[in-house]
This record gives C-alpha cells, sequence and structure tokens, in this order.
C-alpha cells in the first residue's frame, strides 16, 4: 500500500522559486568584477534568471544541451546557473586557475554550446576560442560599458552582452515557465582539477544538489537560516561553492558574493559591512584572514560560524579562530564527486562534558557522516575494517549525492561492484563516527614497513609561531624506503625559525619515529587551482633531494 501524499520533483529551480515569492526582499549583496558593490534580493535575482532562460532559449540552448561558465561568485554567475538549469539544460563551471590546456580539453570533452563568462577574464577565453570546437556564442557577463573588444576574426562565434541580452527579454519574462524536467535529469558539470590525470566530469542531478542543500542547512552543518547572512567565499566553480547558492535561497537567508577579491582585508570588509554570521572557506583563505586581523588588530563582530574544507585545517588555525576571535570552526570534507560535501562538523550531544583538549582533538577531525551518505574503510585486499579510531583504511562512500561514474569516461574502477566510490583518501573512523584523514592514499610515507601521516605532521608543524604553512612529502631512504621531508613557509611577522627549532617543537607531539629527517625552508608552497597543496609539484621540484641523515 502507498502513502496518500502529494508528490513533485526536487528541482533546484523550485528553491529559487520559493526564495522569490517567500523572501522576497532579502538581500543578495555582490561585489562585481568591476569593483563596485551592487545590491539586489531574491525577487530580482529570480526575474532575471528567468530572463537569462529567455535569451539563451534565443540563441539555440536546449534541454539537455550543455552551457559553460568561466566566472567567479557574482550576481550574474548566480543568474545564469538557475536561467541554464531553468531551461532543462546543465550548467558546466569552469575553474579559470586551471591551465589554457585543460580548459580546453574540458571544454571539448563537454561538448559546451554557449560559454558565458566575465569580463577581466577574456583574455584567457580569447586564447581558447580558435580551439573550442562546440561553442556557438560566448557571453560576457557585464553591460555594454565594460564589454570587450570582441575578436574581429570572421565566422566566429558571436560575443554578446548579458546585460542586453536579458534587457530585451525584459516584457516576456512574466509569461515564462522553468522547463519541467525529471529530477534525475541533470542540471550541473564539474570536472576535478585533474591531479593524477586528465579532468573526469561529475555529472548531477537535480535531486542530488536539492538533496545536498538540505544536507548543508542541517543544524549541525552550516545551521542556516532566514535571518542566517551567508559570506560565499568558496567560488562558484568549486563544486558548487560547497552548495551556498542552493542553500542559501533554501533558507531565505541573505546571500553575500565576493567577486574575484578573496584577499584577506577583502574578506574582511564584507564580513564587517554587511554583519555576515556564516562563511565557508579553505583553510588558506583563514589564515589570510587571520593574518589580516592580527596585522590590523580588529576583531569578527558578526561572525559566529565558519565551515572548513577543502583540506585538512590545522588546529592551531581552529584555536586560534575559536578563542581569539570567538568564531566556531567545523570541519567539512568531501569531494566533486560529493556534491561536494559528505560530512558535518557540530558535536555530538552524547559526547558529554569534553576538556578543552578533547573537543579541539575531535574539531580537527573531518567530520561525521552527513544524513544521505554512508561510509566504510577497507584494506588492500577489499576487507572492511572497523571503526576504532584506530584502523586505517581506505576510505569508500555511497550516498544519494554521490557520483556512480564519471561523465562520458567508461570502464573507470572507482566504483566497486558492491556499489561504494574509491575516494582515494586513507582514513580511520571512531566510534562516534568522526572520521580522520590520514594522508591521500597517494602521499601516505611508508618508512620501514609502517605509515607516517604527512597531514599529522603538517599540522603539528604549523602550531610553530614562527611557521606561516608546512607540507611532507616522502624522499626515498636507502635502509627506510621512504622518510618524510618537511618543507616550511616562514611566517612573515616573525624571523625564520631553524629547521632545529621546529622539530624541537614537534617532539613529543607526534611519534618519534615520526619525526622530519630535515626541514627546508622556501619563500611558498605550490597550490593545485583547487587552493590545496601540490604535493605533485613538491615532489617535481625535489626529485633530486638526499637526506643528509636519518634520525632513525
Amino acid at each position: 500500500m502507498k502513502g496518500l501524499m502529494m508528490s513533485d520533483s526536487l528541482l533546484v529551480t523550485r528553491i529559487l522559486d520559493y526564495a522569490a515569492r517567500w523572501h522576497p526582499e532579502q538581500e543578495v549583496i555582490c561585489r562585481t568584477t568591476e569593483g563596485p558593490i551592487e545590491a539586489s534580493t531574491w525577487k530580482d535575482v529570480h526575474r532575471r534568471a528567468r530572463q537569462c532562460s529567455l535569451a539563451l532559449r534565443k540563441l539555440g540552448v536546449r534541454e539537455g544541451d550543455i552551457v559553460a561558465t568561466l566566472a567567479w561568485n557574482t550576481r550574474c554567475h548566480l543568474e545564469s546557473w538557475y536561467g541554464v538549469m531553468g531551461l532543462g539544460a546543465v550548467c558546466h563551471t569552469l575553474n579559470p586557475r586551471l591551465f589554457a590546456a585543460d580548459l580546453e580539453y574540458i571544454v571539448n570533452h563537454a561538448e559546451d554550446a554557449v560559454l558565458m563568462f566575465d569580463a577581466p577574464l577574456a583574455p584567457l577565453v580569447a586564447q581558447l576560442a580558435p580551439r573550442l570546437r562546440s561553442v556557438r556564442a560566448f557571453v560576457v557577463l557585464t553591460d555594454r560599458g565594460h564589454m570587450p573588444q570582441a575578436p574581429s576574426a570572421s565566422g566566429s562565434p558571436p560575443v554578446l552582452c548579458y546585460e542586453e541580452l536579458l534587457a530585451a527579454e525584459a516584457g516576456a519574462e512574466p509569461g515564462f515557465a522553468w522547463v519541467d524536467v525529471d529530477e534525475n535529469d541533470a542540471c550541473g558539470l564539474c570536472y576535478t582539477s585533474g591531479t593524477t590525470g586528465r579532468p573526469k566530469g561529475v555529472l548531477y542531478s537535480h535531486r542530488a544538489n536539492y538533496l545536498h542543500a538540505l544536507m548543508m542547512v542541517n543544524v549541525d552543518s552550516a545551521a542556516l537560516g532566514s535571518r542566517s547572512r551567508v559570506l560565499a567565499i568558496v567560488p562558484m566553480f568549486h563544486a558548487n561553492s560547497w552548495g551556498l547558492v542552493f542553500a542559501a535561497p533554501l533558507m531565505g537567508a541573505c546571500l553575500v558574493l565576493p567577486g574575484p577579491h578573496l584577499d584577506g582585508p577583502s574578506v574582511y570588509h564584507l564580513l564587517e559591512r554587511y554583519r555576515c554570521d556564516f562563511s565557508a572557506a579553505v583553510p588558506t583563505v583563514c589564515l589570510a584572514l587571520l593574518q589580516h586581523l592580527e596585522a590590523t588588530r580588529q576583531r569578527l563582530t558578526h561572525l559566529r560560524l565558519v565551515c572548513v574544507g577543502g583540506s585538512a585545517c590545522p588546529p592551531s588555525t581552529i584555536q586560534k579562530l575559536e578563542e581569539v576571535y570567538g568564531v566556531e570552526v567545523r570541519h567539512q570534507w568531501g569531494m566533486t564527486e560529493l556534491c561536494p560535501m559528505g560530512t558535518i562538523g557540530g558535536l555530538k550531544g552524547t559526547l558529554g562534558a569534553l576538556t578543552k583538549e578533547q573537543r579541539l582533538a575531535i574539531k580537527s577531525k573531518q567530520g561525521r557522516p552527513s544524513l544521505f551518505v554512508d561510509f566504510r574503510l577497507v584494506d588492500r585486499e577489499g576487507r572492511v575494517l572497523p571503526h576504532d579510531g584506530r584502523a586505517q583504511g581506505e576510505l569508500q562512500v555511497r550516498g544519494l549525492h554521490v557520483a556512480r561514474e564519471y561523465f562520458r569516461h567508461k570502464g573507470s574502477h572507482d566504483v566497486t561492484a558492491d556499489g561504494w566510490f574509491n575516494t582515494g583518501d586513507m582514513a580511520n573512523i571512531d566510534q562516534y563516527g568522526h572520521v580522520q584523514l590520514t594522508d591521500r592514499s597517494k602521499d601516505v610515507i611508508k618508512s620501514g614497513g609502517e605509515w607516517i601521516s604527512s597531514i599529522d605532521l603538517e599540522n603539528v608543524a604549523v602550531g610553530h609561531p614562527q611557521v606561516l604553512e608546512a607540507a611532507v612529502i616522502a624522499i626515498p631512504h636507502p635502509k627506510w624506503d621512504e622518510r618524510p621531508l618537511l618543507i616550511l613557509v616562514p611566517h612573515p611577522a616573525a624571523p625564520p625559525p631553524t629547521p632545529e627549532d621546529v622539530l624541537a617543537f614537534m617532539q613529543g607531539k607526534v611519534a618519534k619515529w615520526w619525526l622530519p629527517d630535515n626541514c627546508v625552508l622556501v619563500k611558498e608552497i605550490p597550490h593545485t587551482a583547487t587552493g590545496k597543496i601540490s604535493k605533485l609539484e613538491l615532489r617535481k621540484q625535489f626529485k633530486d633531494y638526499r637526506l643528509q641523515r636519518s634520525r632513525l
């Protein structure tokens, strides 16, 4: 017997419909790529997104077509997302930090029909345009006054002005209706950063994004409501900006979009001016904000909660944000393949009273599985391991917003025969469900037959007051197979530390045999296009490095 309840599809356009109907006055603030800050509302975004749909339909975009965006977090980018998805088409976000060759491959592999981009990125688009085989039109997300010079080659796709396209549809918008599609139809496409090969596409459905948004607003996750004021620091080309562009309108929250301005002073300005009480960011952005606060001796008067992900947040950063600035920090872990978040970071009520040290130890882990995702650990033979906080294995996930295969990528072995996605992360899970990543499977260090976690070493080293950033890689060793090399960036506000100082600081905080055999000071550590430390580049830089001696 089936229940007698009404049923409707979980479409992301219904999220924007809700925000426009029931929270029409709520602010959407945007720092434009040109610099000025513009204020609008969810009603305005809804109206303009519908105009965008009409304009794209005139350009020949139909259900199932793929439209690319190459843009920062702006109102125009937000409108284009919903405008594309409202046609039953697929919004394909491109990362402007990728190499041009990767972008060329991604656009041609996806067969994007239209490319919408920010005006400051015009030189990059001009470089790519002759090699983009499927793009029929380019749309610049700006007004006529800021339009870049169009290419003069005859026969090339037209370069159109976004604001003019929308203005032409102002009269037709009131009678427009979103294209009615199935909730399992695709609405978004995001490619991985390709650190271990060619980038691979993850094709999101309406249903997956809707369920992910419900998870994000959970009280143990981002804890969003209609009174929330959200600064969306994570770029929209980083796996749906961690779902914030769906979660904020789902609750009628205020959304603040920073454009490309993610430096410490700019982030602080928006947090304070617009009274933002929530944000989400990678640890490097948190670090830049802390540097600004320390240099200017300013405080955070509104921010109450920040979710941190993308890479492990050092305990010292968590401790400083919470104890000095009164901002709660919650770890969240995820992947592009998970829409992207798979864990939540709020402390469980069953843990009881915790000391400050115990709280920090739990907060330094990556959170616990969210409602719609399940986790397990397996060893090299595929045997399931216990959740006892000690057993270390490869982390596998499955759930309602987890990719089952990659876009146009047959023959992949990333999903097991029994339906679990291989994350490539090594982890342990304690009896309360807290997941602690110990390394990427390709980055873990094997010394004398035992594993050493580079993440744990990095987190300890960064706690030194004279260290700004730390990375650990494996160096070949004739006796122990591999030994850890610690690479440090000195803190600009302090004298450079000596290797002996740092190693002495680390003693007693990790197992003695884990201690790196040497430290190297560098001006900067390379990062990937998604803001993570690039161990691949570091291994290239130090491929000829030889340890002078072993500490064992």
